[in-house]
């Protein structure tokens, strides 16, 4: 596996994205969906990540630079039938490696709640991640965590 910049502009991304997208809708109350589609990652605060075996995309991540030192993580997506390989724990490794040779001093993340979101407490548990108060413009609901790590 190998995890590296960019890959936005691949179709295997595209695709990757797209279902992420429709299962967040499909999965989180009206209103509370905070995932990125292709133009919303394809902007100069955001780094951008994918993980591959061969031509074979195996799953994405994002780092948005904040203004306060401060990185969001974003746009986490395992291909399914990639899951179980620890392709999300490489993407965030690079994220995590990413944001600290870029100087930021905390990592900060929203996600959702509910079944399908229990992998991703799990992982971001496992890394550090602890509970803490909204950021950013988001508003807290009762679907929505947020979690953050210094680094």
């Amino acid at each position: 596996m190998i995890v590296r910049p960019g890959g936005l502009d691949h179709p295997a991304t595209a695709a990757l994205l797209a279902a992420h997208l429709a299962d967040m809708h499909a999965s989180s109350p009206p209103g509370s969906v905070y995932a990125l589609d292709l133009s919303g990652l394809a902007t100069p605060d955001i780094a951008f990540f994918t993980a591959w075996d061969g031509d074979d995309l195996l799953g994405c991540g994002a780092l948005r630079t904040l203004d306060d030192g401060t990185g969001e993580v974003k746009s986490m997506r395992t291909n399914p039938a990639a899951r179980g390989r620890g392709t999300a724990q490489a993407i965030l490794d690079h994220i995590i490696g990413h944001a600290r040779a870029a100087g930021l001093t905390r990592l900060l993340l929203e996600t959702g709640t509910g079944t399908m979101f229990d992998a991703a407490h799990r992982l971001y548990a496992r890394n550090g991640f602890v509970p803490c108060p909204p950021l950013g413009g988001y508003v807290a609901t009762a679907f929505n965590r947020f979690l953050s790590r210094p680094l």
